[in-house]
């Protein structure tokens, strides 16, 4: 609970999950990409708390690099599952929770690869750009119904993620920089810091938005 809000937050053990669960004060985790993991996160807020209020939908993988016509098959399949199909069986319990409460507000968490292609993340860049489309359509077939849906779309925040992808090579971590205008990388809890706005009552008439949170990348 996050005062007398109740928050399910999925991705939470690192990164920008963990950044937003200690403000929001979340509890559980699943594989989202199994539904009925996701159902029953859900289920066990509901049993727990009585409800819920707000949900963070950042469970995410990045996938290996390859060119789009090579990625193989079984890759592509797991990161749509739980980048994508993962945010959808979330929303499909969420909403109906939300909806039978009077409302309530969903944040799923997109990227820059989700505004823009990137070489060598086809797969990726995929199911980053799909969540943004499923946040505008639910936005709109909520909104009569008080549940507010909107994304957030970091850019190059300094999570394992981005370790993984610079292996600690400081030239890989200066190319990522070169691209920022604030020249330097964000960090996690600037990412949670739009989470929770998104989810306050300070953003009771925004829905249906995907909010960059890059630095001014996405600007350029």
């Amino acid at each position: 609970m996050a005062g007398d809000r109740v928050a399910l937050l999925t991705g939470a053990a690192a990164g920008i999950g963990l950044a937003a669960a200690e403000p929001f004060a979340a509890r559980g985790e699943a594989d989202v990409a199994d539904e009925a993991q996701a159902a029953g996160a859900v289920a066990a807020g509901l049993r727990e708390f009585g409800g819920l209020d707000w949900a963070l939908n950042n469970a995410g993988i990045e996938g290996p690099q390859a060119e789009a016509h090579a990625i193989d098959p079984a890759d592509w399949a797991r990161v749509l599952a739980v980048n994508l199909t993962g945010a959808w069986h979330c929303m499909r319990h969420e909403i109906p929770a939300m909806r039978a409460a009077g409302g309530g507000a969903i944040v799923n968490c997109s990227s820059i690869a989700g505004l823009r292609g990137f070489p060598g993340a086809g797969a990726y860049v995929a199911s980053k750009h799909g969540p943004e489309g499923l946040t505008r359509a639910a936005a709109l077939e909520r909104a009569a119904h008080g549940v507010r849906v909107n994304a957030v779309c970091p850019g190059i925040i300094h999570t394992a993620m981005i370790d993984r992808y610079t292996r600690g090579e400081a030239d890989r971590e200066r190319a990522l920089v070169a691209g920022e205008p604030l020249g330097r990388m964000g960090a996690a809890a600037e990412v949670a810091d739009a989470v929770l706005w998104l989810c306050s009552d300070a953003a009771t008439f925004v829905t249906g938005a995907a909010i960059p949170v890059d630095g001014g990348w996405n600007a350029r």
